[in-house]
């Protein structure tokens, strides 16, 4: 089985529920406490033993090329003007750069997560590969979200989708569920992947979410969903699956242990991720918790 060596982030859209602010800023560079989101997705896979990370873009994302590259030589000797007080933070912008290879490829075709697929096609070539969201994340322990993906993928050779338990109505208004062979708790062998179902229609409590490992079998079946769509029409990653379900492929929805699910992809989930990330930032989060408490609603 070849080894899980590449990841693919799709960047390219507007974030239009974050706007005025996303307006010049990508919505992937807001900052959690002091980092942009994308880069606890891109420390995550790097931690899993991910190479190589092509980010799929559009012409107004290029900060996020500048913030994964080589620090400037002003603000390298801006810093080293710090002395030791400062060394953390250049050792900390100097590291950015190094984490790994990063391609970035420029979306172009129809609308939906399925077009920065076909875009990275001929950068995967015949390797699996992971698909991952730069707005959204699952932060697990001690196995990262996609530590528990490897190893399972590892196990099965399967494409692997990551999943959580619902347990608010609302969010079976929101997400897709699969349903299917139960293989184990927390681990379905999908039958059927069902959008937005409701929850008196879902198939399972496991939404599917914030990052999936592909074989790249996935690419036929996007240029098959590609050439069924019709006019106007978006092309999504699950129109893929679907095709695949139909010719009795494999597909796994595992959960994953010791989760939690953070949506920063609209202005409510965001701030709701900063101020639980501040609260566990040590440089902060005492004095921010005081802050909160001495707040009059």
């Amino acid at each position: 089985m070849q080894k899980v060596r590449k990841a693919v982030i799709p960047a390219a859209g507007f974030g239009t529920r974050l706007l005025p602010q996303t307006k010049a800023m990508p919505k992937e560079m807001l900052p959690v406490v002091d980092k942009p989101i994308i880069q606890y997705v891109v420390e995550e896979l790097v931690e899993a033993g991910i190479q190589d990370i092509i980010i799929v873009t559009g012409y107004h994302k290029r900060t996020i090329e500048d913030h994964f590259d080589r620090p400037s030589t002003e603000l390298i000797d801006n810093l080293k003007m710090g002395g030791a007080k400062k060394l953390p933070l250049l050792q900390s912008v100097e590291k950015i750069s190094d984490m790994a290879n990063f391609i970035y490829v420029r979306q172009k075709g129809p609308y939906g997560n399925g077009t920065p697929l076909l875009n990275v096609r001929h950068l995967i070539g015949d390797e699996p590969f992971i698909y991952t969201w730069s707005d959204d994340f699952i932060k697990a322990s001690p196995k990262s979200r996609f530590q528990q993906l490897l190893e399972i993928y590892e196990e099965f050779g399967w494409p692997v989708l990551a999943s959580f338990r619902a347990k608010k109505a609302e969010d079976y208004d929101r997400y897709g569920f699969a349903g299917g062979k139960i293989l184990r708790d927390g681990l379905i062998d999908v039958e059927t992947i069902i959008e937005k179902p409701g929850k008196n229609k879902a198939p399972s409590d496991l939404a599917n979410v914030s990052g999936f490992i592909f074989n790249p079998d996935i690419f036929d079946y996007l240029d098959h969903a590609y050439k069924n769509l019709k006019e106007g029409e978006e092309l999504y990653y699950n129109d893929a699956l679907k095709l695949m379900l139909h010719d009795k492929k494999h597909v796994l929805a595992a959960e994953i242990k010791d989760g939690k699910y953070y949506d920063t992809g609209n202005k409510l989930e965001y701030l709701k991720t900063v101020v639980e990330f501040a609260l566990a930032n040590p440089d902060v989060k005492e004095p921010f918790a005081k802050f909160l408490k001495e707040l009059k609603f």
